[in-house]
């Protein structure tokens, strides 16, 4: 029997759950761009996860999310839309063709997220992942044109396939909102605490910016 969507979404918290404990703020210099899933999420919203919570804490639950909804419309779209149907499975093929797909089998909490990280200004990468994905992708041969008519009948089917996801997209954000209380007490327990001790180490660094052990200064010579 097909899961129901409350069953779905309680599971994919509790999965973040099981996560967060493991989560640790990023050391490294974070991107400019921002992320295109997590942004302005009425997922995130939903869960009461806002701008003051790490980009890494949101992504995490807003990919377990999107991917029951990104499963309820493949099969709404395999029962009703054979148009959209027929050309994901080309495309899903010609996915198989390539020999190189870094960007999958990825864990939730990196699925989506850019494959390499910002170069540094005057220091360009050798080789990038992505470059490399692009490459392979490249000698792949392309998927064979659509007459206008078919491309008219496919927007159309891909139009069907929006509403039907944002339809899904508003029954799981009414879901998360029972999941609230469950999802801002493993912020507070896990995730401030950490960001918290990060403020107090920085403050201590702007206190003191040459070290405690800064050499007393010379008194001269004792009369």
């Amino acid at each position: 029997m097909e899961r129901s969507l409350e069953t779905q979404v309680s599971q994919a918290v509790d999965a973040w759950l099981r996560w967060v404990p493991r989560w640790e703020p990023a050391t490294h210099r974070g991107r400019v761009a921002p992320c295109r899933r997590c942004i302005g999420s009425p997922v995130l919203s939903a869960a009461g996860l806002g701008a003051d919570v790490p980009h890494g804490v949101q992504h995490g639950l807003s990919t377990r999310v999107k991917s029951i909804v990104d499963h309820s419309v493949a099969e709404y779209t395999a029962r009703n839309l054979p148009m959209l149907q027929s050309e994901l499975d080309q495309q899903a093929a010609r996915n198989r063709a390539r020999s190189y797909r870094p960007a999958e089998g990825l864990e939730p909490e990196f699925e989506g997220l850019p494959l390499d990280p910002e170069p540094a200004p005057g220091a360009p990468f050798l080789f990038t992942l992505s470059g490399m994905a692009h490459q392979d992708d490249a000698e792949v041969p392309a998927l064979p044109p659509l007459s206008d008519e078919a491309k008219a009948a496919l927007r159309q089917e891909v139009a069907l396939a929006d509403d039907y996801a944002n339809l899904v997209g508003r029954e799981v954000c009414a879901v998360l909102l029972h999941h609230r209380q469950r999802i801002n007490d493993a912020v507070s327990a896990y995730v401030e605490p950490q960001i918290e001790a990060l403020l107090a180490d920085l403050s201590l660094s702007l206190d003191d910016p040459f070290g405690s052990a800064q050499t007393p200064r010379d008194k001269g010579p004792s009369y």
